[in-house]
């Protein structure tokens, strides 16, 4: 670290600590060649994931819109809000572990009926009925009888 007062480069830590605010690191610091002291902060930078929706458009990530799909397709099944939260848990340990910048929507909520598939069959089809846009009732046909077939 360079000293401000004179410039050079021959500076040491001396004290270190939790910032205040708990999420940066305090560093008192001494300069070697003109014994002036200066503190610095270090504090970890955060790239934010952005979110590739249908129409292209680019969002932050947020887990809420995650956590609301999952509660409305669960809405009078007997799925616990601790089990919702462990899905939604899942689904962003599996988004956050892929180390991207951007992820399409759609990743999203193929995660989600996955998840969803395995834990209630009929919140994954109310979910996959919104997600996919089913457009008649033959569709929703189509999806009950795979998940029919699977089961046998």
């Amino acid at each position: 670290m360079k000293c401000p007062f004179c410039g050079t480069a021959d500076t040491r830590v001396i004290d270190s600590r939790p910032a205040d605010d708990n999420t940066s690191i305090r560093r008192r610091r001494l300069c070697d060649k003109c014994n002036k002291r200066f503190t610095t902060y270090e504090k970890v930078e955060s790239v934010p994931l952005i979110i590739i929706k249908k129409d292209l458009t680019r969002e932050p990530y947020d887990r809420q819109k995650i956590e609301r799909g999952v509660v409305r397709s669960c809405h009078k099944r007997q799925v616990s809000a601790d089990d919702m939260k462990l899905l939604v848990d899942r689904v962003e340990a599996i988004i956050f572990s892929q180390e991207k910048k951007e992820l399409p929507s759609s990743y999203i909520g193929e995660l989600v009926m996955n998840e969803l598939k395995e834990t209630d069959a009929v919140a994954y089809v109310r979910f996959a009925s919104i997600y996919r846009e089913f457009k008649d009732v033959g569709t929703f046909i189509d999806e009950i009888t795979k998940i029919l077939d699977k089961q046998e």
